[in-house]
């Protein structure tokens, strides 16, 4: 889809420690853009302040060091597209949002989840239906001081189609799996869909490589990098990490972390291997660095088994 250079990026948040499930996503993303001798981007999503922890950038970027992976671009060697922080990087989004209502495309909401729930459906997330669009809206409505709303897409009627190097063909019309979703909160923060669009695309990001619980946030991604004039970017998501109940790594799981490892004296190579492993770029779990790593990428040999016993293996190999 890109004639450009392949330009990669690992975007973390700083919520938590780094786990062995967004550890084995890095390695992917870096591998694909090392692979192809591109260009690979750290960007730190931290808009939602109240969870990001202080100085946890530091220990992120340290553990992905130890990994054995590296950066062209980023918040502590700078780049092309500075600053690598979301929350620095306000203005872009504000711009963006500009475009859209240029277009007509963004409307005031008053409704709570809550009570979009109750109007719709009893659905954890429910479907915002265009029924639901203010009919009295003030024509200076975006101009005045906002306070208490939530600015909402109106999001158009099509199908979303992009193929996806692991999972393969996907397809979804947004307009009737999601609704009208918002671009900026109740808060004033601005939404994760619009920030990483916007930070894609202004970075010119080729393909994204994530895990797979992320997968039905690319068609609203895509509606908004096209709505914002941009090209379709490239899709990669990753098989989850599991833990003991089948659920995805929590940040929380202490145990999980590779902080966790480090202090266990697991070594990188160690770690790196067992990941490609249950990759299935590698027959047998043998210590392996990360430079080693990039010949074996691949995306056709790749596990769609995830292996919730990784961290309590490494960390006790009785286990």
């Amino acid at each position: 889809m890109h004639n450009k250079e392949y330009h990669g990026r690992f975007a973390p948040s700083l919520t938590g420690p780094l786990h062995v499930g967004s550890a084995r996503t890095a390695l992917v993303a870096w591998c694909a853009a090392r692979h192809r001798g591109g260009r690979f981007t750290i960007r730190i999503e931290d808009l939602d302040e109240p969870r990001t922890i202080s100085g946890m950038m530091d220990r992120h970027l340290n553990d992905l060091r130890w990994l054995g992976i590296d950066w062209d671009h980023g918040p502590d060697v700078g780049g092309p597209h500075a600053p690598y922080l979301q929350s620095l990087r306000l203005n872009d989004y504000q711009t963006s949002l500009d475009q859209l209502h240029s277009q007509r495309m963004l409307f005031p909401c008053i409704l709570s989840r809550k009570d979009v729930r109750e109007l719709t459906s009893k659905e954890p997330s429910p479907i915002y239906p265009a029924h639901l669009r203010p009919v009295n809206v003030s024509p200076n409505w975006y101009e005045e001081p906002q306070s208490d709303i939530t600015i909402r897409l109106k999001t158009p009627n099509r199908q979303i189609d992009f193929v996806d190097a692991i999972c393969g063909p996907q397809h979804q019309n947004v307009s009737t799996t999601v609704g009208d979703f918002p671009l900026k909160r109740r808060d004033g923060v601005y939404s994760y869909q619009l920030a990483t669009s916007v930070d894609d695309l202004n970075m010119e990001i080729t393909e994204v490589v994530r895990g797979q619980d992320l997968i039905d946030s690319t068609a609203r991604q895509l509606l908004l990098i096209d709505l914002l004039g941009g090209l379709g970017l490239n899709y990669a998501h990753v098989p989850l990490v599991l833990n003991s109940d089948g659920k995805k790594l929590s940040k929380r799981e202490s145990s999980m972390t590779i902080g966790a490892l480090r202090n266990a004296g697991v070594t990188s190579e160690v770690f790196v291997g067992y990941m490609a492993w249950t990759l299935g770029w590698i027959p047998s779990p043998l210590p392996i660095s990360a430079k080693e790593l990039i010949q074996f990428f691949n995306w056709s040999s790749m596990s769609h088994l995830p292996d919730w016993i990784l961290a309590q293996t490494l960390i006790n190999p009785k286990a």
